[in-house]
């Protein structure tokens, strides 16, 4: 005779709406607190328009203090629903929860404090799980995987451009001379970092016959270079590139994302996905 399920405490619920896509409640409350976020966002970008914030400052102002409070309440109950509070913690979303709501606190000790609410634009990354967005997040976490296989290359890259910028800029130092803006090593490699860059800002600029060439080179070299990172990992990508099938299914111990469809458990740590099967 098969034992019935024992039925889940009020944590365990409060737990599905909050960190769960899946369930109906889930998918209202995140949407809620998605329209949340966006209200928070464009709040604090119309106070820093003068004319506005003349205007409707003090209702801004109060908006700021409700959506403060509403995102203090959410970071706090997501704290005591989760079993593994350390893990939400340090976790990326349990940080950016945190950062989110200190700005405001802050302002009250340090003005202009209130604008590094912005952040609150990095919670709406979870309109992936939310929407089930789930070939999303599986085309991050194989730019992701991609990204760190071509970590080594990539050092290697990024350490020959710093070699060259070093010595294109020392030799325009000693070429051009500080008579013609050079008037330093510093500010040599500087000029050579933004014409490699290709951005050519302009404000120096060589002007012998042989500086002008050396620049030539160096403008030319900066296209070929440009490629170089893109190549890597566009190769690396090619072979982590993954066609299984994932869910929104978060992990109750580590809380992340991304396992297959058919994952009974997490593929980062290992634990149970559904704890609940246990019981049976």
């Amino acid at each position: 005779m098969q034992k019935n399920k024992p039925s889940k405490n009020w944590k365990d619920s409060l737990y599905e709406i909050i960190f769960e896509a899946d369930t109906t409640a889930g998918r209202i409350f995140d949407i809620a607190l998605l329209i949340c976020i966006i209200l928070s966002v464009v709040t604090v970008m119309l106070e820093s328009v003068i004319g506005i914030q003349q205007q409707v400052g003090k209702i801004l102002y109060t908006l700021e203090w409700v959506f403060t409070i509403i995102f203090t309440l959410e970071y706090f109950a997501r704290l005591m629903v989760v079993k593994y509070k350390r893990n939400y913690v340090l976790s990326f979303f349990g940080i950016v929860d945190l950062l989110s709501i200190l700005p405001t606190y802050l302002a009250i000790f340090f003005y202009g404090a209130q604008s590094l609410m912005i952040i609150r634009v990095l919670r709406f990354l979870r309109i992936f799980r939310i929407f089930k967005m789930v070939k999303f997040v599986g085309e991050s976490n194989v730019l992701m995987q991609a990204i760190k296989a071509s970590k080594y290359k990539i050092t290697v890259f990024m350490i020959t451009i710093i070699t060259s910028v070093v010595i294109a800029g020392t030799l325009m130092y000693l070429i051009e001379g500080g008579e013609n803006g050079f008037t330093s090593i510093p500010r040599s490699i500087y000029w050579a970092i933004v014409t490699m860059t290709t951005v050519g800002y302009g404000d120096i600029a060589p002007q012998t016959n042989l500086g002008q060439s050396l620049a030539a080179i160096i403008m030319i070299m900066g296209y070929g270079i440009i490629a170089v990172p893109t190549g890597i990992v566009s190769a690396e990508m090619i072979q982590q590139k993954s066609k299984d099938k994932l869910s929104t299914q978060c992990c109750p111990v580590c809380l992340k994302e991304g396992h297959d469809a058919d994952a009974v458990h997490c593929k980062f740590c290992g634990s149970t996905l559904n704890e609940s099967d246990k019981s049976q």
